[in-house]
């Protein structure tokens, strides 16, 4: 069947914005102009495609199967379209998807480094939580992320390398809870996972693959983690330890030398985790990605 690619283009816009007019202002063509090729795509497929509605539309059942099929098409070409305009100058931009704990304490060393060697190149952050991160990557928003695991959002065509091994500790003002840091026959004596239950618990909110993590360890041994206090950002955890709120859970790599922080000895350690690359196999990465991919696996 031959239907022109710029049927196919219209339909991926009109998808994604679930709009005719906003699909018109991202064409740079009227909205009468994609309202004609949207039925002309639907009359040589013989299938409704949209159901019209007064300002939204939304795809037929028919509609989204031919979506999961345009969609990494559109992309790909997109992306090479990109590549080719990049590559007759200097110039170029990588878009990376990471949560601002991983931003701040593991990738500011190497954005610098790549800043140094190309820096004519925009370096686009977007800041999520893990899974959110793993959505940016399907809307191909974002050209890699550097995420948790493990990370329930990732899936698909999705090629993930390891680049660090972390684990989670426990954290408290040494003043404030005094019995988390007893000894015992000149030993700090270790807390078992129920006996942590019996302080107030910070830790990160329930959109996050770490809070997912934990609530899986603890089940696992039948117990029912309630936090007192759940935020987005490990920072602020720190912060309300140091103060006395709370014993808060956060990575080890976040963890620099504290007088008024000390970290928890458990009786079960945690088990250790990792920071994932993952990207989009089916979309070639930009030179700039291909570069922060390299830094990032070479130190692994």
């Amino acid at each position: 069947m031959d239907i022109s690619y710029e049927l196919y283009k219209v339909f991926y816009y009109v998808a994604t914005s679930r709009s005719f007019s906003e699909a018109g202002t991202k064409l740079f063509i009227s909205q009468s102009a994609v309202s004609q090729s949207i039925r002309s795509l639907e009359r040589r497929l013989g299938q409704t495609l949209f159901v019209r509605k007064t300002k939204r539309v939304t795809l037929t059942k028919e509609g989204e199967m031919l979506f999961k099929h345009i969609e990494p098409a559109v992309q790909l070409i997109l992306r090479g379209e990109a590549q080719v305009l990049n590559s007759g100058s200097h110039s170029s931009q990588l878009r990376v998807g990471a949560s601002d704990t991983i931003c701040r304490y593991v990738l500011v060393p190497y954005f610098k480094k790549l800043h140094e060697q190309l820096p004519d190149v925009h370096i686009n952050i977007l800041n999520g939580t893990s899974p959110q991160c793993a959505r940016m990557l399907d809307a191909g928003d974002v050209d890699l992320i550097i995420t948790n695991s493990p990370n329930a959002a990732l899936s698909g065509d999705r090629n993930v390398i390891p680049v660090k091994t972390f684990h989670d500790v426990f954290v408290g003002n040494p003043t404030a809870f005094p019995s988390c840091f007893r000894e015992s026959g000149g030993h700090r004596k270790p807390l078992s996972l129920s006996e942590l239950l019996h302080y107030p618990l910070m830790m990160l909110s329930k959109r996050s693959a770490t809070s997912e993590f934990l609530h899986e360890q603890f089940q696992r041994q039948s117990l029912d983690l309630a936090p007192a206090i759940e935020l987005n950002s490990n920072d602020l955890l720190m912060d309300l330890a140091r103060i006395g709120l709370g014993i808060a859970c956060v990575p080890d790599y976040c963890l620099s030398e504290d007088p008024e922080l000390r970290e928890l000895l458990l009786a079960e350690p945690l088990p250790n985790r990792q920071l994932l690359l993952a990207y989009d196999e089916t979309r070639p990465l930009t030179p700039a990605a291909e570069a922060l991919k390299s830094m990032l696996t070479e130190q692994n």
